[in-house]
C-alpha cells in the first residue's frame, strides 16, 4: 500500500501528540475495527451512539496495532501506544485525505439526491473495461465509510469511483475535499433530507458542496433534465456536461428508447454516430444512470465498445429491484430505500413487469413510509397514492404511519377502498398477506431503510417456497 508515512507524520496530520510510540515505524493500514487489526496497523477509536472504540485500544494493540488514534477526552491509556487527537473523526478523515494524495489516478466523485450507487456501479462497470476501478461497496459513503473506502485503495488500481451521501450542509464539503475527484457527478435534486436541509434550494446547495475538492481543471456531469441543475448551465467555473432525456440540449440525449421489465434499449449520438446500447437494469432511472456513465467514459476517453459493454454488464446492489419468479407469483424486492422520485419509476417497472405477464397478472404495490421528507411528507406521500390509481394498481398495501397518505390518495386517485390494506408495522403486514396476494400476482416491495421492508421480502420468500 502506498502509505510513505510513519507515526510521526501521522501526528502531524492529525494534529495530535503521541505517546509511547516509535514514531519512524510505518503505517501499513488504518481500521476502524479492531478485529482487522495485524501489525503495522493504526487503529482508529471512534466513538457513536452505540458503541465506543475506545473500549477496544488494548485488544487492538495485542493485535499488533503500531498505535490508536484516541480522543484526548476519553483520558490517559497508560503504556499503550496512542496519538491523542481532538477528534478521531476529524482525524480519520485527515489520514485518508493525506493517503488519498498518494494516487495520481482519474477519481469520480458522485452525489444526489437519487441513484447515486446505481450510478456509481454503472460508471464503475464502464470505467472498469479499460481501468482497474475502485468502487465503493455498499453503503460506505459516509464520513466514516468515505475514508474507509480511500483507505482500499492499492498501487494496482487505475481509477476510482466514490459515491458520496449527506443528511446536512457541510457533509458533501467535507467528503469531496478528501476524495478530490477530477470529476464530479449530481444525478439530481430531491426531496430527500428536506428535513434538514429547509428545502430543494438548500438540497441544491448541499449538492454542489462536491465542487469544494474538485481539481481545478475538473469536469462536473449534471443531470439535464433536473431544473435545478440545469438552471446552473454556463454559471460554473468547470467544463460542464450535461446527460438527459427530455431534453434535446444535453450533450448526450437517450432516443429511441425502448423499455422492458428485465431491462431497456435506447440509441445515444456520441461525436455526430449513432450508437445502441442495452442495460439489463430495468427501469428508466437506469437509463440516467447509464447516460452519466456514459459521459465519464466519454471524458476520459474509452472507447465507445467500452460503454456499451459497461452499461450492458451492470448489475444492481443489494435490495435494488431484485426480481424473484417463485411457483405462484413474482416478487420485486426494491426495499433498499424509498423516496418520490424512485417510487415513481419502480412503479413503472411493476406495471411492465405485470404487462409482460400477459396482462393476467394483478399490480400489486406494498409500500411504506418515506423518511426525512420534512414537513412536505404527508403530501408527498398522498402524491406517490394518485400514482398508483394513475398507473393502474390493482392492490396496494401501506406499512407505516406516513404511508396511510399512500392509501388516501390511492382511494382519492380511484382505486377500490376493497383493495387498499393499511398497516401500522411490518408484522401486522406479515399476517394478512396470505389472505391477500393471488395466484400469479406481481408484488412490488418499496420503503425506506428504516422501514426493515426485508421482513416483509422474506414472509413473501417463505410463502413463495411452501
Amino acid at each position: 500500500m502506498k502509505w510513505c508515512m510513519n507515526i510521526n507524520k501521522l501526528a502531524e496530520i492529525t494534529g495530535g501528540i503521541a505517546y509511547n510510540c516509535s514514531g519512524d515505524e510505518i503505517v501499513k493500514n488504518v481500521v476502524r475495527d479492531d478485529r482487522e487489526v495485524s501489525d503495522g496497523t493504526v487503529f482508529v477509536a471512534l466513538k457513536g451512539e452505540n458503541n465506543n472504540g475506545h473500549r477496544f485500544v488494548q485488544r487492538a494493540v495485542n493485535n499488533g496495532a503500531a498505535c490508536c488514534v484516541v480522543d484526548k477526552e476519553e483520558g490517559s491509556f497508560g503504556n499503550l501506544p496512542v496519538v491523542a487527537v481532538d477528534d478521531t473523526f476529524k482525524a480519520l478523515r485527515d489520514i485518508a485525505a493525506f493517503y488519498r494524495e498518494q494516487f495520481n489516478i482519474p477519481v469520480v466523485g458522485i452525489t444526489g439526491s437519487v441513484g447515486k450507487t446505481s450510478t456509481k456501479g454503472m460508471i464503475a462497470s464502464v470505467l472498469g473495461n479499460e481501468y482497474v476501478t475502485l468502487k465503493t461497496e455498499g453503503n460506505y459513503n459516509n464520513e466514516v465509510g468515505v475514508p474507509l473506502t480511500i483507505f482500499r485503495l492499492t498501487d494496482n488500481d487505475e481509477a476510482a469511483v466514490i459515491e458520496m451521501g449527506m443528511s446536512a450542509f457541510g457533509e458533501i464539503s467535507r467528503l469531496s475535499k478528501i476524495v478530490k475527484p477530477d470529476t464530479a457527478v449530481i444525478t439530481n435534486i430531491g426531496i430527500s433530507h428536506m428535513e434538514h436541509l429547509g428545502s430543494q434550494e438548500g438540497i441544491c446547495k448541499a449538492k454542489f458542496e462536491i465542487l469544494d475538492g474538485l481539481s481545478i481543471d475538473g469536469t462536473i456531469i449534471l443531470n439535464g433534465d433536473d431544473e435545478f441543475l440545469w438552471e446552473k448551465n454556463g454559471e460554473l467555473d468547470y467544463e460542464t456536461l450535461y446527460y438527459g432525456i427530455e431534453n434535446k440540449s444535453c450533450d448526450v440525449v437517450a432516443t429511441d428508447i425502448k423499455l422492458y421489465s428485465c431491462g431497456s434499449e435506447f440509441n445515444v449520438k456520441i461525436d455526430g454516430v449513432d450508437y445502441k446500447f442495452e442495460t439489463n437494469a430495468p427501469g428508466i432511472h437506469h437509463i440516467y444512470n447509464a447516460l452519466a456513465a456514459i459521459l465519464v467514459g466519454y471524458r476520459y476517453n474509452l472507447k465507445v465498445e467500452s460503454m456499451i459493454k459497461g452499461v450492458h454488464d451492470f448489475v444492481p446492489e443489494g435490495l435494488r429491484q431484485v426480481k424473484t419468479n417463485y411457483p405462484k407469483f413474482t416478487v420485486i424486492n426494491d426495499c433498499y430505500n424509498a423516496c418520490p422520485d424512485s417510487m415513481g419509476s419502480g412503479l413503472d417497472v411493476l406495471v411492465l413487469t405485470a404487462e409482460e405477464n400477459g396482462g393476467n397478472s394483478r399490480k400489486v404495490a406494498c409500500l411504506a413510509d418515506m423518511l426525512e421528507l420534512g414537513e412536505t411528507s404527508a403530501q408527498e406521500h398522498y402524491k406517490v397514492g394518485l400514482m398508483c390509481a394513475e398507473k393502474g394498481i390493482d392492490c396496494l398495501i401501506t406499512i407505516g404511519d406516513m404511508a396511510g397518505n399512500i392509501a388516501k390518495g390511492a382511494i382519492d386517485g380511484g382505486i377500490n377502498s376493497s383493495d387498499v390494506y393499511e398497516f401500522g408495522d411490518n408484522e401486522s403486514a406479515i399476517s394478512r398477506l396470505g389472505g391477500i396476494i393471488k395466484n400469479n400476482d406481481v408484488i412490488w416491495i418499496k420503503g425506506s431503510r428504516g422501514m426493515h421492508l426485508e421482513k416483509v421480502a422474506e414472509a413473501l420468500d417463505k410463502m413463495g417456497n411452501s
